[in-house]
């Protein structure tokens, strides 16, 4: 909307509209006063008409992108200070924000990180749904765009401690176990003793085996090789593993999305530029970059003519951790092509199986782990959350036998419904292999990891990087929407701390935090692109229909619009 409209409309509004129309004029009229003013004028620019933007067009990308590195210094500060419940705080957890003995608290400076820390993840997901709309609406968008802003995405995140996850510190100590010849197969980073290392880890890990392949345990000796065995070396090298394993992202997710004649912009923008990505597997360190990296990467020489190569690289995925062996089977039940019987594909696709047990075999023996990992994979299920949905139901029903006095132990509970839970991930899994030819491979894929994972035992965020990354090169509609509301959701729940932040708020100021509040509500409302009121107009008369009267209009309905 034009100064010259946005001027008529707020001199003379016209008095038949109806509240629809005139609820788009205040809205337009209120985003045009916000947009001039300082700092929304140099963020958020000038209005661009329509049929004006193109895939080359300079600067497309250039306002997301700082927006975007904004979020992210925003919230790498805001856990940085010395009460943060979302990162560790103990000594020597990180080379700065780390609370010395004796020092004060301040309320004041929680509360202004818990504005920096939220406010950041609001900013944060609406610029990625903005450039989502953004590549989806302007095809073509080169990618090596994309990857200048990931990367610039990545800088603050190479300063930040490690991000709502003590796990890297458990890599770092296995790594440590590992350098000096313990199999950390047989016994938990405790067997180390009272070292910094040690100190770091989260101690329900203390006493249990590691649950992940041999090649990334190898890696990691070796990564606490190269740090001279102190712990926050290490931690940045794992996290410089972690990127690495995203690199590999950058380069299969691609390829995998033109290998399905999908625009591969789109394509990089959910999967790579997606919040779960950028907060968890290179914000927090995880080893599932690692293991993401390699398996797109695998599929992707699958579908370029190379099924072998493909395996064999599944394998390796699969040997960081074991749910990359889904790409395994898969390409051994697609090997002979479409539509062929399910008898047929028997034979490749123990082919397959053969293929990555030989390179699973051969790091097992070089690396001398052997095969026990093989028994730690129900690791994770020793944490006991209501968010995963099996686990919640086993709560549930104990605490419901107990109320009616029926004497039940919980663990016997447990173990049912997350049995139930995995048992039907697991039929539901062979029926999306069975109908790979009506849903597409990564369709299927995808949809069988998030089924894995919300019917397991335990669901951390991280996980649904698994299927969210599988399904990005394929994601149109329904599917298009379920990555982004799952991915949003993701950066808000089961973020650590929950507990004594509440606390702490509860004995907080109470005018402090109504302003906290508040510039996290402004965070949310200010607009980050220009309001276009004719096309939100448009959009909902063709939902209401050809003919529709306009005073039958109503704001609660437009919202859906």
């Amino acid at each position: 909307m034009g100064a010259e409209e946005t001027t008529a409309l707020a001199a003379d509004p016209p008095t038949s509209q109806s509240p629809t129309t005139r609820l788009l004029d205040r809205l337009a009229r209120w985003d045009a006063r916000v947009r001039t003013r300082w700092p929304f004028a140099a963020l958020v620019g000038p209005e661009i008409p329509p049929g004006t933007v193109g895939a080359d067009t300079p600067g497309l990308l250039v306002r997301p992108a700082v927006l975007g590195f904004v979020a992210l210094v925003a919230i790498s500060a805001g856990v940085s200070q010395q009460r943060s419940p979302f990162v560790l705080k103990e000594p020597m957890a990180w080379f700065f924000g780390v609370p010395t003995s004796g020092t004060p608290a301040s309320s004041h400076a929680e509360l202004l990180g818990l504005v920096a820390v939220y406010g950041g993840l609001v900013l944060l997901m609406r610029v990625w749904y903005g450039m989502i709309r953004t590549v989806t609406q302007v095809p073509g968008v080169p990618v090596r765009k994309l990857v200048a802003v990931l990367a610039l995405w990545t800088v603050p995140l190479l300063i930040a401690p490690p991000l709502f996850s003590r796990d890297v510190y458990s890599y770092a100590a296995q790594g440590e176990m590992m350098s000096h010849g313990i199999s950390p197969y047989r016994y938990g980073p405790g067997v180390l003793g009272s070292t910094p290392t040690v100190d770091l880890v989260d101690p329900l890990w203390l006493n249990v085996p590691a649950p992940y392949g041999p090649l990334f345990m190898e890696a990691d000796g070796l990564l606490t090789d190269v740090a001279g065995h102190h712990e926050l070396p290490d931690v940045v090298l794992l996290r410089l593993l972690a990127i690495a394993g995203v690199g590999l992202m950058a380069l299969g997710v691609p390829m995998l999305a033109r290998s399905f004649g999908r625009d591969a912009a789109v394509a990089f923008t959910l999967a790579l530029l997606n919040p779960v990505t950028i907060l968890h597997l290179i914000g927090g360190a995880h080893n599932d970059a690692l293991m993401l990296g390699l398996l797109s990467v695998g599929l992707a020489l699958s579908k370029r003519g190379r099924p072998v190569a493909g395996i064999v690289v599944c394998a390796l995925a699969a040997a960081v951790k074991v749910p990359a062996a889904i790409g395994v089977v898969y390409i051994g039940w697609e090997w002979m092509g479409p539509g062929v019987s399910w008898r047929e594909r028997v034979r490749p696709l123990v082919t397959a199986g053969l293929v990555a047990l030989g390179v699973m075999g051969f790091l097992s023996v070089v690396t001398g782990l052997g095969w026990s990992w093989i028994l730690n994979l129900a690791t994770p299920g020793t944490v006991r959350s209501w968010v995963a949905p099996a686990t919640g139901a086993g709560l549930a029903l104990t605490d419901l036998a107990h109320l009616l006095h029926v004497g039940v132990a919980q663990h016997v509970v447990l173990s049912g419904t997350r049995l139930l839970g995995l048992g039907v991930a697991a039929v539901a899994g062979v029926w999306l292999l069975l109908n790979v030819d009506r849903y597409g491979t990564l369709r299927a894929m995808g949809l069988t990891m998030l089924l894995v994972v919300a019917l397991g035992p335990v669901v951390q965020p991280w996980y649904l990087s698994w299927g969210l990354v599988l399904l990005a090169p394929v994601a149109a509609g329904r599917i298009r929407t379920l990555i982004i509301a799952l991915s949003v959701a993701s950066a808000f729940i089961g973020l650590p701390g929950g507990r004594q932040l509440v606390v702490d708020l509860l004995h907080a100021n109470p005018i402090t935090v109504a302003v906290s509040l508040l510039a996290c509500l402004a965070v949310l409302t200010v607009p980050l692109t220009p309001f276009d009121r004719e096309r939100v107009l448009q959009r909902w008369r063709r939902r209401r229909g050809p003919g529709a009267p306009e005073a039958s209009e109503s704001p609660l309905e437009l919202a859906g619009a």
